[in-house]
């Protein structure tokens, strides 16, 4: 009698391996990828990517032994129509491993990916993480906040009144639970979330801001609001993640 746990397609597949790439700094490449994530990437011609023309890019940087034109590339963004996805894992079902690349740092953490992924796992396909750069993670690390207990938000509003609300609802919550949150802003407006944040969270509460991680140009520093208030702070339009523990 048949095993009914067993998936019913018995071929072998191939897998899905999900790629870190750099957190911005294409050069950066020897110091936060692992040789061996390069020799999976060299190993693979059908990649599932965020961008196309930053994929190309990080691929030539890490040498990849084929032609650039002689790779398949499916592009999987906001853009993308939910319903033309299913076709981005044929190469997979029919054995041949495929990659999966983020933007920037790690697939489907912060970035999209996920539903690509929930898919592999539905049609048994093996999804493979490779370890690699997490500016989120990176950020908690380094910030001397609560480790063991920590949420991400991404993006908080943008609307003044309602940001400042969602800061003060976060930092109830973390000082209740003894809770580092973690969120992020687009570049541009690392200002205004900083002022929000200055104005709205008590002065005894610490914020950590951490700026092009792993760049040679790295800043991370943990200080309460009252002291944040004496700082002058150099992050317009550089990657930032914010960090936040009430005690």
């Amino acid at each position: 009698m048949q095993d009914p746990t067993k998936h019913k397609d018995n071929r072998k597949k191939g897998k899905l391996f999900l790629i870190p790439t750099t957190l911005g700094n294409l050069d950066t490449i020897s110091k936060v990828i692992p040789d061996y994530n390069l020799s999976v990437i060299h190993s693979l011609d059908v990649f599932i990517v965020e961008q196309l023309r930053t994929a190309r890019r990080f691929l030539i940087k890490a040498k990849h032994p084929k032609a650039i034109d002689d790779l398949v590339f499916f592009e999987l963004n906001k853009y993308t129509d939910e319903n033309a996805i299913h076709e981005y894992l044929q190469s997979a079902k029919d054995g041949k491993s495929i990659g999966l690349i983020s933007e920037a740092g790690t697939p489907c953490v912060a970035d999209p990916g996920a539903s690509i992924v929930s898919l592999a796992h539905k049609n048994g396909i093996q999804v493979v993480p490779l370890i690699g750069p997490n500016s989120i993670i990176l950020a908690l690390m380094a910030s001397g906040f609560n480790g063991q207990k920590f949420c991400f938000h991404g993006y908080l509003p943008v609307e003044g009144n309602q940001l400042g609300r969602k800061i003060k609802e976060i930092e109830a919550s973390s000082g209740k639970f003894d809770q580092t949150h973690i969120f992020i802003e687009t570049p541009y407006r690392n200002r205004q979330m900083l002022d929000s944040l200055l104005k709205n969270c008590k002065l005894q509460t610490s914020i950590c801001i951490a700026t092009n991680i792993s760049l040679e140009s790295e800043s991370i520093k943990s200080l309460t609001v009252a002291e944040w208030k004496k700082e002058t702070v150099d992050f317009h339009k550089k990657p930032t993640v914010f960090l936040l523990y009430a005690r």
